[in-house]
């Protein structure tokens, strides 16, 4: 079995010149958590979650080392959670998303696909021929295609 045997063709994405609220309205309207990020060309360009969301919203701290080694950790970021939780939506979605993709190709073989999945902790796997984003595979469809003939 191969990726492009259990990939969903249907991919919800978004464009590279998209705001994060449009990001934020696909999560809610498809009941997602992350999507990839196309160019015109519909070559993946990136991938947002919503880890990278909490990451801009969350507090942060910084932390600042003395001459005596000493470990201070200031908070970095006053700004109140309602105030960051606006301002995040009218980022472009490149300014917070990762801009290095792990991604399979389309003939990739499903325990390639199982061991990525696993092996980085990641949800979804955007799927490529060509280069261009063709599919896109979550570890539930790995799982329900891999045991469902075994059952």
């Amino acid at each position: 079995m191969q990726a492009n045997d259990i990939m969903k063709k249907q991919v919800i994405k978004v464009k590279d010149t998209a705001y994060v609220r449009d990001v934020i309205r696909k999560f809610i309207e498809h009941g997602i958590s992350g999507l990839p990020i196309v160019n015109d060309r519909n070559e993946i360009v990136g991938y947002i979650s919503d880890g990278d969301v909490m990451r801009f919203i969350g507090k942060h701290k910084d932390y600042i080392i003395d001459m005596y080694a000493f470990v201070n950790v200031i908070s970095g970021d006053d700004s109140a959670f309602e105030e960051k939780a606006k301002r995040i939506l009218d980022l472009n979605v490149l300014e917070i998303a990762k801009k290095k993709v792990v991604k399979v190709d389309y003939e990739a073989d499903i325990e390639d696909v199982a061991a990525i999945l696993g092996k980085k902790q990641i949800k979804k796997l955007p799927v490529e021929r060509n280069g261009v984003l063709v599919g896109i595979i979550s570890r539930g469809d790995v799982i329900r295609h891999s045991f469902e003939a075994l059952l």
